[in-house]
Order: structure tokens, then sequence, then C-alpha cells
């Protein structure tokens, strides 16, 4: 976790990092100011700018009426769009600076409501009231810089700790989602939760289910793709969120591995989870991080294990077809809250064959049966390469060794066969019949060697077309009955 900051030394970081990265928003201060309307910078961009970090995507509050600010939009920005205009925002784009502006609201949510009711709020420090966390309620003032904190998120930066501007449990009645932005924002941030709110949260958990799945889906996303997604998830299962979102998870927690070596499945699965990130490529690598296929895969691989726990003779606990059961949950629940199609028959697939390496360590596969292998993983391989690797999470030392060591033999065999099938793959422009038809010759030691000449020709030019290979062809041949002759 990063060391903490005295607030003075974050809002001189914050102040810094705004003033270099968003020359055009103070302009667009400028604007609204001479049009007679307020305007400030908050949320996201204003919280990273604590943290050092720059960002062209930018939030701002205004007091200006949507009408308003789409005319000063059009003359400060190239492009402008309304999709939500309902909510009071407008959005437009000035070189590779994205802003979006949205007059001072008020939200929340009806008791059995799944959309929030938005009204159109007065001033800055009550659209701040309704920010989810004080973190994301502090503010710039344009053009002119000055920082506006009325729930002294500054201190809560400093702390790296979340929490509510109004209470708790009055922030989440009035959007249950905040619950869900809380695990994320751990997640992404670090930072801890305050004891008051994640009391809360826990009390409260339930109200999750009158949100719609896409923004809880939205949510799951954006906490698994953060740098410390397990840092969330411990707090969705600790919470109770996670029984409304992905009951699966918390439910590996009465399941003990068979080895009795790991507190629980829930802390394999986990484990397996940061190792699987550990393995995430570059982006010009084949698993460019953060990637989410992978992260659902690591996170759901063993979630058929406590439908398929049995006790066996002698006091041993085995997991029979586990991987298969755990395919199916994995599809049912994906498609619950509602991902695409492709999403889900990636990670279903991952989850299903996450155990089929086991075994090559002892008794070393056919050929054939690396080809199965790699034909059954299909466009997942390099995924489920890292899968594998990732759910090896034994803490004998010399077992880890002797498991990474087999993998790597299974992928230097899957490299070789994939190189060694890939010449095999290429055929001359003619075949052996095509070749005796056009030279007249019967079958022999003449057709071969035509046939290596032509498969020669392909190896170095590639594909030449039935034209030119039998140009080329009665060219050889006539050559070979030349040196003959002579």
């Amino acid at each position: 976790m990063a060391t903490p900051q005295a607030p003075a030394q974050l809002l001189h970081t914050a102040l810094s990092t705004i003033t270099e990265m968003a020359p055009e928003a103070i302009e667009l201060g400028r604007a609204f100011a001479d049009a007679g309307h307020e305007l400030a910078l908050v949320g996201g961009p204003v919280r990273d700018a604590f943290l050092g970090k720059a960002s062209s995507d930018l939030d701002f509050a205004t007091s200006a009426r949507p009408e308003q600010t789409e005319e000063i939009l059009r003359a400060w920005g190239t492009g402008l769009w309304d999709m939500g205009r309902d909510f009071g925002t407008l959005g437009a784009r000035r070189g590779d600076t994205v802003v979006e502006v949205t007059t001072y609201r008020t939200e929340s949510y009806d008791p059995g409501s799944r959309k929030p009711a938005v009204a159109y709020g007065d001033s800055l420090d009550g659209d701040l009231s309704r920010r989810d966390f004080t973190v994301n309620a502090m503010a710039l003032r344009l053009p002119d810089l000055v920082f506006v904190d009325p729930f002294d998120g500054l201190s809560a930066m400093a702390d790296r700790e979340l929490r509510t501007p109004v209470g708790p449990e009055q922030s989440f009645d009035d959007d249950p989602l905040r619950m869900m932005r809380a695990a994320r924002f751990a997640a992404q941030l670090s930072f801890d939760v305050e004891p008051d709110v994640l009391a809360a949260i826990s009390a409260m958990a339930d109200r999750l289910s009158i949100v719609s799945i896409e923004r809880i889906q939205a949510e799951l996303v954006k906490l698994l793709m953060a740098p410390a997604p397990r840092r969330g998830l411990e707090l969705m299962a600790y919470t109770g969120i996670a029984d409304v979102v992905l009951p699966e998870l918390p439910a590996l927690q009465m399941t003990i591995d068979e080895h009795h070596r790991h507190k629980d499945v829930y802390e394999h699965s986990l484990t397996v989870l940061d190792q699987a990130i550990d393995l995430e490529t570059g982006p010009d690598g084949p698993v460019p991080g953060p990637d989410l296929v992978l992260r659902l895969a690591a996170l759901l691989h063993d979630i058929g294990k406590p439908a398929t726990r049995r006790m066996e003779p002698g006091g041993g606990v085995s997991f029979h077809h586990h991987e298969i059961v755990g395919a199916k949950m994995t599809t049912k629940r994906l498609r619950s809250l509602r991902f695409d199609k492709a999403t889900i028959s990636a990670v279903a697939k991952l989850v299903a064959l996450h155990l089929r390496f086991h075994g090559y360590g002892e008794a070393k596969w056919s050929n054939s049966a690396v080809r199965r292998y790699v034909t059954d993983a299909g466009d997942q391989l390099e995924r489920l390469h890292r899968l594998t690797r990732a759910d090896c999470t034994t803490r004998n030392k010399r077992k880890a060794a002797r498991l990474a060591a087999a993998y790597d033999d299974l992928e230097e065999r899957i490299a070789q066969l994939a190189e060694e099938e890939e010449l095999k793959a290429i055929r001359p422009d003619l075949d052996g019949r095509e070749i005796m038809a056009l030279l007249g010759i019967a079958p022999g030691p003449a057709v071969g060697r035509a046939y290596q000449y032509l498969l020669g020709l392909r190896m170095e030019h590639g594909p030449l077309g039935p034209e030119r290979a039998e140009s080329e062809l009665r060219a050889w041949w006539a050559e070979q009955g030349e040196a003959e002759g002579g």
C-alpha cells in the first residue's frame, strides 16, 4: 500500500497535476464564467489528481442548464454529444481532451425503483453531497482553481479511507450501487473502508437487488479489471454483497480443498486470481493485462466444488467432474449478469478445461493427446496456459517445481508440434496425380522429385497458383531432360 501523505502535500500534487493536464479545462471555465455560470472539475479526475494521475477524460459540474451548456460546448469543442441530456449531461471533445458537463443535480431511488430519479440542484455543495464517497466529493472551481471540499475528502485521501459525505445508510439508500462502488474503489485505489460504512454495507447489502443488472455488471467488471481485485472481492464476501451479486464466491468458503492445505477453496480461488494476474502479458503479448476472461476464469474455476464434494472412505474428499459442473454454473451466472456470449463461452471453456493438464507429469501424453489439448482449447490456449499454471497454489515447493517443469515440457511440445505441423500442412500447388498428367510420366521416383521441387518453390515463394506452378514444373522437367541427355 502507498505511504499516506500530508493533506498539504496532496493538495500541491493535485493542483500541479491538474494545471499541467488540462489547460483546455481552464479555458472552458472562462467560457462558462463569461456566460455567467459556475463550472467545477469534479469526481474521479480530481481524486486521481491527488494521487498524481493525470486524466484526459474530465467530469464537470455546472450551474448552467443543459441548453446553456450546449451553446458553450459547441463554441469550445470540435464535437458534441448529448446522450445523457435526460440526466443533465452533455459531452464534447477538443483535441485529446474529452469533457462531460453535468448540471448541478440531486438524485435518489424511490423504494421500489431500479433507476435513480434526477432533479436539478442549485449549488456545487449540494451537488457534491450526492456523491458516493468524500474522496469523490471534492471539486476545483474553474477558471480560478479554487479547491472546494465541504466533506473533508482531503483528510480521507490522506488516510486512504472511503467515507460517505452523508450518513452511509442514507447514501446507500439513495443509491444502493454505491455499496458495489465501495468494493470497486477498494480494488482500484487500495483504500480501506471506514468501519461505519462497512457496517452499513453489511446491513443493507440486500438492497442491491433493486439495482439493474447492467449497472451491477459494469461495477463488477471495473472491480475485476482493477490493480487489486482480490481486495474488492474480499469486501464483497465479508459484507454480503457477493451473496446478492456472485453467490458462488462465498459458497466456496464452506468447502475445504482435497489436500487440506488451504483454509478453504475461496482462499485458493483468490490466490489463483492473483497468480493469473501476475501471468498476464504486456500489450504486445498473447494475453495483455488486464484480461477480463482470464480473471473471471481464475475466480470461477472451482465453483463446481461445493456441488460435487464427496467424502471418500478413509476421510478423503473428492470433487469428481467439478470442472464440468463448474462450467455449467459459470455459464448460468454470467448469463444472469448479462455478459456477452463471447465472454461467457470463453470463460466457461477455460473452467471446463482447467484440470485437463493434471496427470501429464506422471504419464507423458502422446502427440495425438497434445493435439487434442490444443484443439479443444482453440483460441483460449494462451489463457489456458496461464490458468493452469496459476492453479498451482501448493506450499510444497518440490511439488510446485515438478508441476511447473511438467507444464514447461507440455508447452515446448505444443510449440514443436505446431512448428512441425505447420510445415506438414504446406502442400505444393500440384499434387502427384496432376504432376504425372502434366509430364506424361508413370508413378516412380521422378514424380517424387518433381513434388519436392514444387514443395521447395512453395516454401520459398508461397502459393504460386496452378498456371505458374505448371510453367515452373515444365521448365524444371526440361532441365532434367537436358541434364540426362548431356
